[in-house]
């Protein structure tokens, strides 16, 4: 697992990717946490914290601090390359799930079905996702009919 860790110096914030095997056990457990209260696993911190063995202050101490790669990405842009096999209905299901999580959808470009697929390339904002890019493209290689799920582009 990697963490963006952000690193306020002279008033600007700086990002840096960092292994997360060289970093305390903290910070995983603070993303731990904020993950339960993002999805609903939990009703609150304080029964997040217990969950993980962390305490309220430790998590008050880092929580804006400490993100995931997805979260320190949240207001940029996402190209994603679909294949599809050509089934009406596969591409309504693609759109729909990008609504469900709150995507806003920029570009779309699909290609002629050649064989029974079909290339689709998708430009979405993700600063409104309500979960993790990772677990949006699981979502979206779940769907019927799905053949390849890529990303292109990251901005």
């Amino acid at each position: 697992m990697k963490a963006a860790i952000i690193i306020k110096k002279s008033g600007e914030k700086k990002f840096l990717l960092i292994d997360s095997s060289v970093l305390p056990d903290v910070f995983e457990e603070v993303i731990k946490v904020k993950e339960m209260l993002s999805s609903g696993k939990v009703k609150d911190i304080t029964e997040a914290v217990k969950k993980v063995g962390l305490s309220r202050s430790t998590y008050y101490k880092y929580k804006d601090y400490v993100f995931t790669v997805s979260e320190g990405l949240k207001g940029h842009k996402v190209t994603v390359s679909f294949i599809i096999g050509h089934r009406a209905g596969t591409l309504s299901m693609v759109l729909d799930k990008l609504a469900e999580r709150h995507a806003n959808i920029l570009t779309i470009n699909q290609g002629i079905p050649i064989n029974n697929t079909a290339n689709v390339n998708i430009t979405f904002d993700i600063s409104e996702l309500d979960c993790t890019i990772e677990s949006l493209l699981d979502e979206l290689k779940d769907i019927e009919n799905m053949l390849k799920v890529e990303i292109l582009a990251m901005e």
